[in-house]
């Protein structure tokens, strides 16, 4: 019996207590259905959290609702709620009288044998205790309840935080690519009439600057950072509430004037004495109307918890789809930039090819010329370069003449081939670009 594993849930949402044998290495989806048998709360809708606010982990066995240690493990609660409920209807009815206590309510001026009154009262007595008993676990699951929902929100928190940071990396990453697109593209400009000029790229990049003020849109958190302050003032509120405080103090006040009455009770000598239940009937009542009006307080303050929570968790998917959208933005971004980088390094190696190719022309040119000079003129000693046309040989026959002239329209040719080559090079480079 002593190695038994009993857990004590209290359904939050009927204010009363069931209890379950724990079947060895039984797991945590097993308990639920038979929760769900003895509540009607099914397995889909229970929440169970320990008192301090931790749910309990499906992966886990059921043993882990129980502690081990000194303390007391049938006061041990797990607390049960229904996650399709923000709304609890309390106060709950108070638990029920006894025979004998309900007697001496219906009247509390009969008069009873002192030691009959010692028992009534005894019953009496155990009956403010149990009220008070009931706020008292009751207040431990609002408890629970406000630490679950301070847990949700330091996860809300996280998120916003990276949502923020995020949208910042975003919208410094836009003003750079905005900044960079319209000096190149004003440069890009400035050249043309010189340079190298491309329609295809300049539409594409004039895209990409559409595209970026599209992406700007990501950015754009402020409702949700507004949603989000907005339900932070409100939870910072519910904690300052007084109603997040334990409000027994007056129960606690009952339950010691009825057990220092039943004390005074036992001093009466029990020989042919009686006594009626005046005072102690009046505790009752005192008791049974204080716990309604904090009853009534703690389930209006936890209605207003479960409502901040499941706010948080209505966030919560919105804060995904905010860090995404932010993250392929950003990915956009940085595609497009990175796209246009290597533009500018094509053109750039357009360009340099096109300054290679003009010196080569150059460079050919030169030499042809050169080549040709040297065939007109006839080596000197004295190494002064006479006129061509005064230093000109007069060959002695026709024959050579016309070979002469042959070899310079040959020069000639090559000259206007090397510059159709030069032309042809740079349509072609063009059209690349």
């Amino acid at each position: 019996v002593l190695f038994l594993q009993i857990v004590h849930i209290l359904n939050m949402t009927s204010a009363k207590i069931v209890s379950f044998l724990l079947h060895p290495e039984e797991s945590l989806h097993s308990l639920q259905i038979r929760i769900e048998f003895e509540t009607g709360i099914s397995t889909g809708n229970q929440e169970l959290l320990l008192e301090t606010g931790i749910c309990l982990d499906p992966r886990k066995p059921a043993s882990q609702c129980v502690i081990d240690g000194v303390r007391g493990w049938d006061s041990y609660m797990v607390y049960l709620f229904d996650k399709s409920k923000t709304v609890y209807d309390g106060p709950f009815a108070s638990r029920s009288l006894s025979d004998c206590v309900n007697y001496i309510v219906q009247d509390s001026k009969i008069q009873l044998p002192i030691p009959q009154l010692r028992k009534v009262w005894a019953e009496a007595v155990h009956y403010v205790i149990g009220l008070k008993e009931d706020y008292s676990r009751l207040f431990q699951g609002q408890r629970a309840a406000m630490l679950s929902l301070l847990r949700y929100n330091a996860n809300l928190i996280k998120m916003k935080n990276n949502m923020v940071s995020a949208s910042q990396q975003l919208k410094a990453k836009l003003e750079f690519f905005h900044q960079s697109i319209r000096l190149d593209l004003e440069r890009y400009s400035d050249q043309m009439a010189y340079g190298i000029s491309s329609e295809k790229m300049l539409k594409a990049w004039k895209e990409m600057e559409e595209k970026a003020s599209q992406c700007a849109q990501a950015e754009d958190i402020g409702y949700l950072d507004e949603q989000i302050m907005a339900l932070h003032t409100e939870i910072v509120e519910l904690q300052k509430s007084p109603y997040a405080r334990r409000q027994g103090e007056v129960m606690e006040s009952l339950e010691q004037r009825a057990i220092d009455l039943y004390k005074q009770l036992k001093t009466r000598p029990p020989d042919h004495a009686y006594g009626d239940s005046t005072d102690m009937v009046k505790i009752i009542v005192q008791t049974v109307q204080s716990q309604d009006r904090v009853l009534k307080e703690l389930f209006g303050h936890l209605s207003k918890l479960l409502g901040c929570k499941q706010k948080i968790i209505d966030l919560l998917p919105k804060i995904e789809v905010a860090l995404n959208n932010i993250k392929e933005a950003d990915n956009s971004v940085m595609q497009m930039q990175g796209k246009r980088q290597r533009e500018i390094w094509h053109l750039l190696k357009i360009a340099c090819t096109q300054s290679s190719s003009r010196s080569l022309v150059s460079s050919s040119l030169e030499g042809t010329a050169s080549t040709a000079a040297a065939t007109w003129l006839p080596g000197s000693s004295s190494g002064s370069v006479p006129h061509p046309l005064s230093s000109m040989a007069i060959p002695e026959d026709g024959e050579n003449f016309v070979h002469v002239i042959e070899e310079n329209l040959n020069y000639l040719e090559l000259f206007s081939s090397i510059l159709q080559e030069a032309r042809q090079e740079q349509n072609n480079s063009m059209m690349v670009s």
